[in-house]
C-alpha cells in the first residue's frame, strides 16, 4: 500500500505457525485486493520466527530479494510439506529450487550469519519493544490484535479508520 495510507497494519508472523499460514491463505488475498492494492492500507510483515525452520524460511524469503512476498506466500502455502518433516532442509531446498535457487545459492543464503542476525533482530525488537509473544500478532494503527483474523473481523476494524 501507500506510505501515506490512513491505516497501517503490521503483522508479526512465524513461517512455521499454522495460524499465520491460515491467515495468509484465507484472509490476506482479500485484504490485499480490498485495501492494500487500492492504497487504503499500508501492510508491513515483520519476522517473528519461533524456531530454526522459521528462521530458514525468512532467510530464503530475504534472499529472494524482490520476490520476498512471493516466497513467503509459497512457504506458507507449502507449509505441510516442509514443517515438521524428517528433513526440513531438503524439503526447503526443493521449494527453493522452484523459486530459482540453485544448491549453491540455497546453501549460501542459509549460512549467511548477518542475514540470520538481521532476522533475529526483528524478532527481538518485536518482543522487547512491542511485547509480541505469539503469532500472528497484528498492530492496526498501533492497536494490538492477536490471532488470525477473518476479512470480516479486519474490515470491522479498518473501515471506521478510513
Amino acid at each position: 500500500g501507500k506510505d501515506d495510507a490512513k491505516v497501517t497494519i503490521v503483522e508479526y508472523a512465524s513461517m512455521t505457525c499454522p495460524h499465520c499460514a491460515h491467515f495468509n491463505d484465507t484472509t490476506f488475498p482479500e485484504l490485499k485486493k480490498k485495501y492494500i492494492d487500492t492504497g487504503k492500507v499500508r501492510y508491513i510483515l515483520r519476522e517473528f520466527p519461533f524456531d530454526p525452520s522459521a528462521e530458514a524460511g525468512f532467510m530464503l524469503a530475504r534472499c529472494s530479494k524482490d520476490n520476498y512476498f512471493a516466497m513467503v506466500d509459497v512457504l506458507f502455502k507449502q507449509q505441510p510439506s516442509w514443517v515438521g518433516v524428517n528433513n526440513t532442509k531438503e524439503a526447503l531446498l526443493q521449494i527453493s529450487k522452484l523459486a530459482g535457487f540453485t544448491q549453491e545459492s540455497f546453501e549460501s543464503c542459509l549460512t549467511d550469519q548477518k542475514l540470520l542476525d538481521d532476522v533475529r533482530a526483528v524478532q527481538k525488537r518485536g518482543a522487547d519493544e512491542f511485547k509480541v509473544d505469539s503469532t500472528p500478532t497484528f498492530f492496526i494503527n498501533g492497536k494490538t490484535y492477536k490471532g488470525a483474523m477473518s476479512i470480516e473481523e479486519m474490515s470491522a476494524i479498518i473501515d471506521p479508520l478510513l
